[in-house]
């Protein structure tokens, strides 16, 4: 019995540390899943979600690895669904400019980085052989938007109307390039834009258009934070998108990913701060354009 003692005593220790192998593997999985998660990143529904993706899951691969955040696309089938859902917190980054009115504002949003260039005009547009010369000439008419969130082609529009006291009847696609198949097909007589997405769309489906108006430049969608994110994460995320442009391997996926939205002129992203949007704010103080939330 005395022989058997050491062994049996063994035995207990042994199976402790066992216990503990155990337990020390758990820990470190359940570390390694919550250093996978990755944040998600929500994209403004100015076109489809499979162009989108096309345009934006590159960029956001390179993003992560240099950034050691990985980041997740997320797209809402509608603008508003989208910002309602930005709303309520469902994403951690978002690109877009619909946050700017007084009562997002306050949610805290970060601006982190935009798009490099000189910015965007929100533009009033029919097709090129159509009858209409001026803005007066759409009283009473249908005309396209994509949601009445969207700032360079509803806001912008639409306070221009107003101001030009022509009434229209409004009718919502849920994205720009869906508003322009409805231009396309007669089904109304104008839409609203962003000068950049209707471009863009123009020169990959070979259409041509008129512009009966135009805004002053506004600088471009930007990269947004949500305040739940810690200020290291953001801070990585920035320098990568900023670094894209000058890094061998990131400006050969921006050269990509232009091709694929026939974007020309300057590539990639800059970094950006609150301020640079205040003329966003400055336009919501004064426009006649009333606030359907």
């Amino acid at each position: 019995m005395n022989r058997q003692a050491p062994n049996g005593a063994g035995m207990p220790r042994a199976a402790a540390a066992a216990l503990l192998a155990i337990a020390a593997a758990v820990v470190l999985a359940s570390a390694a899943r919550a250093a996978e998660q990755p944040y998600s990143f929500g994209v403004l529904s100015q076109r489809s979600i499979a162009l989108t993706a096309q345009y934006w899951n590159p960029i956001l691969r390179y993003v992560s690895r240099k950034s050691g955040v990985p980041l997740e696309l997320r797209m809402a089938k509608t603008v508003q669904e989208g910002d309602a859902a930005a709303e309520k917190g469902a994403y951690d980054f978002f690109y877009t400019n619909h946050f700017f009115t007084p009562e997002r504002d306050r949610l805290g949003f970060q601006v982190i980085a935009r798009p490099a260039g000189p910015g965007i005009r929100g533009q009033i547009v029919v097709p090129r052989d159509s009858p209409i010369k001026s803005l007066q000439e759409l009283n009473g008419k249908e005309v396209a938007f994509p949601s009445s969130d969207a700032f360079g082609a509803y806001w912008l529009p639409m306070d221009a109307l107003l101001k030009a006291k022509v009434s229209v009847k409004p009718v919502f696609t849920g994205n720009q390039e869906a508003g322009a198949a409805q231009l396309r097909l007669n089904r109304v007589a104008a839409a609203g834009f962003n000068d950049l997405v209707v471009e863009r769309y123009g020169q990959r489906e070979n259409w041509e258009y008129r512009v009966l108006w135009e805004s002053v430049i506004y600088n471009d969608l930007c990269i947004m934070a949500h305040p739940k994110v810690p200020k290291e994460k953001i801070a990585a995320v920035r320098t990568a998108f900023d670094n894209m442009r000058s890094d061998p391997e990131g400006r050969k996926v921006l050269e990509d990913t232009a091709a694929v939205l026939k974007i020309t002129g300057e590539l990639g992203f800059i970094a950006a701060e609150n301020r640079d949007y205040d003329n966003y704010r400055a336009f919501f103080k004064h426009t006649l354009v009333k606030d359907s939330k």
